[in-house]
């Protein structure tokens, strides 16, 4: 619901969505398939909801929800944790803190090395084309090189 209401940009319904979610979650000790909430731990769950937050342009929430699966909960897949880290760059970028994004990138590139997924691969393009917009940036420049590396 909370991502339906986030494409809808209905910010008031996919906040009720998401606390209403966490609760679940938090709440569920059943096995999985025993409850949908069973399915989910709160770190998986504190990076969709960034992901919707982003989309809802409260990019402040949203970096505190990816700080949040990354940090409090972690992650325990080197991928996940990788995709973590390269949406958390691009909400970074979109706040309008390139230096913070350029360090998270750099973090993501070296989780995601080695790693054959098709979402660390169209992260690693996310990331390569917004560098482009800072041509100027030595520490971007070398950022979109090493990008490149990963999409090959």
């Amino acid at each position: 619901m909370a991502d339906a209401a986030a494409h809808d940009g209905d910010h008031a319904t996919a906040t009720r969505a998401l606390g209403a979610s966490q609760t679940a979650i938090e709440r569920s000790g059943l096995a999985p398939g025993e409850s949908w909430a069973s399915h989910f731990d709160i770190g998986r769950w504190a990076h969709h909801s960034g992901m919707i937050l982003a989309q809802l342009g409260d990019f402040n929430g949203a970096s505190e929800h990816l700080h949040q699966a990354l940090e409090i909960h972690g992650l325990d897949r080197r991928r996940s944790r990788a995709i973590v880290l390269a949406d958390l760059g691009q909400v970074q970028l979109r706040q309008g803190d390139p230096d913070a994004a350029f360090a998270t990138w750099g973090d993501f590139v070296v989780c995601a090395e080695g790693i054959k997924s098709v979402k660390v691969h169209d992260a690693a393009q996310d990331m390569h084309a917004r560098l482009r917009l800072y041509e100027s940036v030595a520490e971007a420049q070398e950022l979109r090189d090493r990008a490149a590396r990963l999409v090959l």
